[in-house]
């Protein structure tokens, strides 16, 4: 079994044991908030004793270290609590994770506070300064994975995550405050040859602060080195995606212009400079059209349904061709053009309603939805107006095959609001 499916099992295990007394502070009004906000308290109180510990106590009174831990272990809970009453309680939201986070930080920072003044102020010199390694590398790991889960990537994983730190640190000074009240708090451990004690009954105290030091830190640069890998295949995976993106729009003009030459082509008569645009009629379903000059081929743009007439949810928009410029015959879209120019992808955003995007320019999103007469209608917002879609044009004005040169993109449809007849353009 992994080091992760092992600490996930412990995990449940103990969420298990906790979860009547979460149900209870649930019934009594906690929320998760408020249970973390103790957690915080607590932690100040464990500050609280080693501070006494350090000014009323002496060198050999190990009590007020054995204290604290029972405390730091009584926190400890409360930082699993917290979670739990937000999971079973429905209470979850995005401030109360950052509420959670900062407040946890200042825990954490507040007992070391406590443990480094005690220890300096008992003349543990050496521990002391462990002690705040172990401090900046609490700090690092927790800041390592805030970065990098801000940045898109998932980070977490180590041999010392908070639970562990406040699980070593409390039952090491619990265990520390029971021996020394059994052999004593001066209790110190002599090897021949050697001018200095090698233990004393403080060490079951700062031994494991010295692991942690460690440990923490290797935590902290292998999240780190996690990183790196996660965040140089993101980055690889953005630029596949952005040069997608880029081909995308080359193909859709490159596809535009094609047809636009071919017509050309075909009839270069004074008449084929003023184009007469058809306008699609008897297409069942049809939402909006799309023309472009010079060439009078469009594509239809019709509400997709099932047999029964419910619309489909995966593919709400079937697009296709009229193809006036040849026999006025319907046609599907080639692979191409569906895939790189004239496609259409969708997302269900509830309530019946869709966002749709043009494959080839995702920049200018179009909204599926019922009109006041519950039928299915397309939306745009252009100038800070929002009309119900009926036609979009493309005026293109010469340029090459490569890089014909568009004018304006033209929209026309009804006034969401007075449904009053719209035409509103867009300079590209």
């Amino acid at each position: 079994m992994s080091d992760v499916s092992l600490r996930t099992s412990l995990q449940q295990g103990i969420y298990k044991i906790i979860n009547p007394f979460v149900r209870f502070l649930i019934r009594m009004g906690l929320t998760p908030n408020a249970v973390t906000t103790i957690g915080l308290l607590l932690n100040i109180g464990v500050a609280v004793i080693f501070i006494a510990g350090a000014e009323k106590g002496n060198r050999g009174d190990l009590s007020f270290v054995g204290w604290a831990g029972a405390l730091i272990l009584f926190a400890g809970l409360f930082d699993m609590l917290d979670g739990q009453v937000a999971r079973l309680g429905n209470m979850k939201s995005t401030f109360g994770a950052l509420y959670d986070s900062v407040l946890d930080r200042y825990s954490e920072l507040v007992m070391f506070l406590g443990v480094c003044y005690y220890l300096v102020s008992h003349h543990y010199f050496l521990s002391s300064l462990f002690a705040f390694i172990a401090l900046i590398g609490s700090m690092m790991v927790s800041y390592t994975r805030a970065r990098a889960e801000g940045l898109g990537i998932e980070c977490k994983g180590g041999f010392m995550q908070r639970p562990e730190r406040v699980v070593l640190i409390s039952v090491s000074a619990i265990v520390c405050g029971i021996t020394a009240g059994i052999i004593g708090g001066d209790y110190k451990v002599y090897v021949p040859g050697i001018p200095f004690h090698v233990f004393e009954t403080m060490s079951i105290f700062t031994i494991p602060i010295t692991i942690m030091a460690i440990l923490t830190n290797i935590t902290a640069v292998k999240r780190l080195l996690d990183s790196k890998k996660g965040l140089e295949a993101k980055d690889r995976e953005d630029a596949l995606l952005s040069l997608g993106k880029k081909a995308s729009v080359v193909l859709f003009v490159l596809l535009s212009a094609m047809s636009m030459q071919k017509v050309a082509a075909e009839d270069r008569s004074p008449e084929s400079q003023s184009i007469s645009f058809p306008t699609p009629k008897g297409i069942s379903r049809q939402l909006f059209y799309l023309q472009r000059d010079p060439n009078t081929n469009t594509i239809i743009c019709q509400l997709n349904t099932d047999e029964k007439g419910a619309v489909d949810k995966e593919n709400p928009v079937n697009v296709f061709w009229m193809r006036y410029a040849d026999k006025g015959q319907k046609a599907d879209l080639n692979y191409i053009q569906r895939k790189f120019a004239y496609g259409i992808n969708s997302r269900p955003l509830g309530n019946e309603k869709y966002e749709l995007k043009f494959v080839s320019y995702g920049k200018f999103p179009l909204y599926l939805m019922k009109d006041k007469s519950d039928q299915y209608r397309v939306y745009a917002t252009i100038n800070k107006r929002q009309i119900i879609l009926n036609r979009i044009y493309v005026h293109i004005e010469g340029g090459t095959l490569f890089v014909p040169n568009v004018k304006y993109v033209e929209l026309r449809g009804l006034d969401a609001s007075t449904g009053e007849e719209v035409t509103e353009r867009m300079k590209v």
